[in-house]
């Protein structure tokens, strides 16, 4: 099971991370954890921009050749980019999750919302790594 958990992103129990940009947007993926339980994406469903979404509500769907797996978001907010890349590349999220492989950008209705949210340690404890 990998364990590449970031220490500068923040996590939530359904396993999406988190990383706040330098704008105050929040940029949404799901973790090495989530991807390896997966197994090889195969599609990709993104939330669509201006979608505004409550903590918890559903924000997409990832499925691989073993499953299908919802996609939560993990704060409140406006969707304001999606990874168009991922509609004909949805491996990016096996082979880049950190990073070629994110979901969706939201602006946060409430930036304070981030400071509840798990740390690569916790985050590390729940997953048992």
């Amino acid at each position: 099971m990998s364990t590449n958990i970031p220490s500068d992103l923040k996590y939530v129990a359904s396993h999406e991370w988190l990383r706040a940009e330098a704008d105050g947007v929040v940029t949404v993926g799901i973790t090495d954890h989530a991807q390896s339980l997966l197994g090889d994406v195969v599609y990709v469903e993104v939330p669509s921009v201006g979608d505004v979404l409550a903590v918890d509500a559903g924000a997409g769907v990832v499925e691989s050749v073993k499953s299908a797996s919802d996609v939560y978001a993990p704060i409140a907010g406006e969707i304001v980019a999606v990874n168009e890349a991922l509609a004909d590349t949805p491996d990016l999220v096996n082979s880049d999750p950190y990073g070629e492989g994110w979901f969706f950008k939201i602006r946060p209705a409430n930036a304070a919302d981030l400071d509840g949210l798990m740390d690569a340690e916790a985050y590390a404890k729940e997953i048992g790594a």
